[in-house]
């Protein structure tokens, strides 16, 4: 028995067994320091060891961080794959020991796993300083947007879709909460929705690749349900087509539940909803998309369920519930294909991969795969590259952004 013990101990590479569960040692060099700055410390060296030997693994890791000295603070590392890391930040000048209390165990629920985490993703996740709330892909020129909030830190991050950061800005946004970025044969554009009751608040902005503002829509600093003039109180996010038609869910949490339908002049076609359960009410529609047959789909979060809506009319189409008793749905985005739905659940910290029905009936959810990510990752809003299908998770718990490449 000992003699097992001590050969486990030695594959370990130096770990302590206790309460009859490995704990994985490792020491944070450096002087500590804040997340992000120069002399920033942690078990990031640490941490990336442990990912990169699993790689290629079906076996991943949930777990959470811990110092031996103390409890509770954000890790400045990156998560293992599967979650998010949760520790207290190293004593400036000393050096701190973390113990990484690993369970051996595989996030993906489903018959195959479809995506894998890549770990590279970005290469500098240290700049991720704020509350990570959105992200958005522009699949043209390979770019990755991410939306983040917090006092004295950059709103709006440019990544390359190789991980690289590129630039920053901050003028006139002051919460983000949805993004997406709108391709024409022109140009492109990045439109933010944002929530915040200062003057930049309660409006939907569009702004170049370089974050000049461009486009104003709702009436700054002002919350209301007027179309004339245009009011919005707390718009959550926004998704534009390639004709330029504008779809809005407006609010997250404030007076309107309610989905609106614009113009490329930005002029209303339809609007329907309202504060209820009912068919076609609302309770937080949280985020929208379309789809390849003309239906519009809503995360009712509230409500625990998806709505769909015909573009054209708006008329209702049918909703999902089934999928939702745990947590409401959080986020809706099709796949590259438009055969699944990627829909992340905060509060149960789980990414769910919906079949997706084709030209007909909306029929009942089904949930093909799951992938659980540890405690506290809080997934918010996702957004996927719809010419490589790699799938971005803004996380605000881990304040940071994970992309998800497709194994086929």
């Amino acid at each position: 028995m000992a003699g097992t013990l001590l050969a486990l101990l030695a594959l370990l590479g130096g770990s302590q067994v206790r309460g009859g569960r490995p704990e994985l040692r490792a020491r944070a060099s450096g002087s500590g320091g804040q997340r992000g700055g120069p002399g920033a410390a942690g078990p990031e060296p640490a941490g990336r060891g442990v990912r990169a030997a699993l790689v290629g693994s079906r076996r991943r890791v949930r777990h959470r961080a811990t110092p031996r000295h103390r409890r509770g603070n954000a890790c400045p590392g990156r998560p293992l794959p599967g979650g998010s890391r949760r520790c207290a930040a190293p004593q400036r000048g000393k050096k701190s020991l973390w113990v990484l209390k690993a369970e051996y165990l595989s996030p993906w629920k489903g018959q195959q796993q479809m995506y894998k985490l890549d770990i590279g993703w970005p290469k500098s996740p240290e700049l991720f300083t704020g509350q990570t709330f959105c992200v958005a892909v522009d699949s043209l020129h390979g770019l990755v947007y991410v939306g983040q909030r917090g006092d004295n830190v950059p709103k709006v991050l440019v990544f390359s879709e190789e991980g690289y950061f590129l630039h920053s800005w901050n003028d006139t946004v002051e919460m983000p909460h949805g993004i997406f970025v709108w391709n024409t044969a022109i140009g492109s554009s990045v439109w933010i929705t944002d929530v915040g009751t200062g003057k930049y608040g309660h409006t939907v902005k569009q702004y170049s690749p370089l974050g000049k503002l461009m486009q104003v829509l709702g009436t700054p600093g002002n919350a209301g349900s007027s179309l004339i003039p245009l009011q919005f109180d707390q718009p959550a996010e926004i998704f534009v087509e390639e004709t330029g038609e504008v779809y809005v869910v407006d609010g997250d949490g404030g007076m309107n539940n309610r989905l609106i339908k614009l113009s490329d002049d930005y002029k209303e076609i339809w609007l329907t909803g309202t504060n209820g359960s009912g068919i076609g009410q609302f309770k937080i529609p949280h985020s929208v998309t379309v789809d390849a047959y003309g239906r519009v789909w809503v995360a009712d979060r509230g409500n625990k369920r998806i709505q769909v809506f015909d573009k054209a009319t708006g008329e209702w189409l049918g909703s999902w519930s089934g999928c939702f008793s745990e947590d409401g749905p959080y986020s809706v985005r099709f796949t590259a294909d438009y055969k699944y739905l990627i829909v992340a659940q905060l509060n149960i910290n789980r990414l769910a991969i919906l079949a997706a029905p084709p030209v007909g009936s909306i029929g009942d959810c089904v949930m093909v795969q799951s992938v659980q990510l540890a405690d506290e990752t809080k997934p918010h809003l996702v957004d996927v590259d719809m010419r490589s299908g790699a799938v971005y998770v803004a996380e605000i718990g881990a304040q940071q952004v994970q992309k998800y490449i497709p194994l086929s």
